[in-house]
């Protein structure tokens, strides 16, 4: 019996190309290292350049699924990547706080499910609103001159970090899925509402919440140990609530 692609796991999604080329560059990529599932978001015609550009990785291509959103996009998928070059100059802005492609190579064969890799894009790369969406945002270091990359040359370097990492590893534990992450989600949300959390600052600080989560990538034990806390917290909360009332 055929031992399974340990890098099935993993999601390419283009979102929004313009440029046909790229998006068979793309899919050569994808099959240089074993990653077989193409997202498109609303794509260009995979005209024949595109085809020619993949070169034997056309199957790619043909089996690539298109979607009108990212949300549509990735309904199904328990953990998302954003990439970026835009990154937060201050670790107080948390919605482009990056990962380090290095890092995100050490830790992501512990994340549980479908993992979905998002590449904005090729003039203004993914919009804010798609990059909260999103557990981490990942950035490829690059020279200050020029930071942007070409898409299908992004595309590669992280394909390739994560082929190099998972060749070197046995399959190691999965972390949990995304049910899971967003009942820890809902359950930080309702903390804040218990504790009077001002408002300006609930979105701000439910993204930080969401950010660290998905650096740590928490095992399914430290999901009920967590889960465990808040929700005697929040227990605790509405308790005192209950007291101070009657």
């Amino acid at each position: 019996m055929a031992e399974k692609n340990p890098f099935s796991y993993f999601y390419v999604v283009l979102v929004e190309p313009k440029n046909s080329g790229n998006i068979g560059a793309v899919a050569r990529a994808m099959m240089n290292f074993d990653i077989p599932h193409l997202y498109l978001v609303n794509p260009c015609e995979l005209d024949n350049a595109c085809y020619a550009r993949a070169m034997h990785a056309t199957k790619i291509l043909d089996d690539a699924k298109t979607f009108k959103s990212l949300e549509e996009a990735t309904q199904k998928l328990d953990f998302l990547v954003a990439t970026s070059s835009i990154e937060s100059k201050t670790d107080k802005r948390h919605l482009r706080n990056p990962v380090l492609l290095e890092d995100f190579s050490q830790t992501i064969f512990d994340a549980k499910g479908k993992i979905g890799l998002v590449f904005g894009r090729e003039d203004y790369g993914l919009f804010n609103e798609e990059i909260a969406a999103c557990d981490i945002m990942l950035k490829i270091p690059t020279s200050e001159s020029y930071l942007s990359l070409n898409l299908s040359h992004a595309v590669t370097i992280v394909l390739y970090s994560i082929y190099l990492r998972g060749a070197l590893i046995p399959e190691r534990r999965r972390a949990i899925g995304s049910l899971e992450k967003k009942k820890l989600y809902e359950f930080f949300a309702q903390l804040l509402d218990d504790i009077d959390y001002q408002p300006h600052k609930k979105e701000h600080t439910k993204i930080l919440f969401k950010r660290l989560m998905g650096r740590a990538i928490p095992s399914k034990w430290e999901y009920h140990t967590l889960m465990g806390v808040l929700s005697k917290t929040l227990g605790t909360i509405k308790q005192k609530k209950r007291k101070k009332g009657s």
